[in-house]
């Protein structure tokens, strides 16, 4: 596994109650949706924010990661792409688990909050994990391979869609499709748009994802 580097904020080690890790988007980094922990954090209390970098340099952006290549903006085959999303899922999977364990922490304590690719390989890795999490933000992402879902999923926690209806980097209708696999493969799936935003997170995106939060991290 590779070994991913990392910020904080928020509870001092083992005095967390809930973690909540965000997981940025291609060709950024973990400090990119770090400052999310800031208007977030005075509202849960206890909570730990962790935000890794993803393990490859992004072919598309130098100076940012990728948790996979993207064929259409690097050049990159789908089999790269598949392999890499492969490889990144073990790295963060293995992730969690040291982070939940350092601050002894069980699954129903843990959220994902992903942007864009983060949001992609949040909703690919959470269904396939022994243990289900409090819950999934997935924001302007997309659901990979929805066709596998049914078929793959171990655990179903429950899901919040948020995406701009002007997004030009991944479509609004990608909201859709992820809705409907989620529905009809029985997990509790909740959506939010956020009109007139493209790529982005916007104030009433963040209002929603700190209530979906609230209400499904530990008391």
């Amino acid at each position: 596994m590779r070994e991913l580097q990392f910020g904080r904020k928020g509870a001092p080690k083992g005095k967390a109650r809930r973690m909540v890790v965000f997981v940025h988007g291609y060709g950024a980094n973990g400090e990119d949706l770090l400052g999310l922990a800031d208007p977030l954090g005075p509202h849960l209390p206890d909570t730990v924010f962790l935000a890794p970098d993803a393990p490859e340099p992004c072919a598309g952006n130098p100076f940012g990661f990728q948790w996979f290549p993207i064929p259409w903006l690097d050049g990159s085959s789908e089999a790269d792409s598949a392999a890499g999303l492969a490889q990144s899922a073990k790295d963060l999977n293995a992730f969690l688990d040291e982070r939940l364990e350092d601050e002894d922490l069980g699954a129903e304590a843990l959220a994902l909050v992903g942007f864009s690719q983060g949001a992609m390989i949040s909703l690919h890795i959470a269904p396939r994990r022994p243990l289900a999490m409090a819950g999934v933000v997935a924001i302007s992402g997309r659901l990979l391979a929805p066709e596998r879902l049914s078929a793959e999923a171990v655990v179903k926690p429950p899901v919040l869609l948020v995406h701009g209806d002007q997004d030009p980097v991944v479509p609004f209708a990608d909201m859709g499709l992820a809705g409907e696999a989620l529905v009809a493969a029985g997990f509790d799936t909740f959506g939010h748009v956020m009109k007139g935003t493209g790529h982005g997170i916007a104030p009433d995106g963040l209002g929603v994802t700190l209530q979906f939060l609230k209400e499904r991290l530990p008391a």
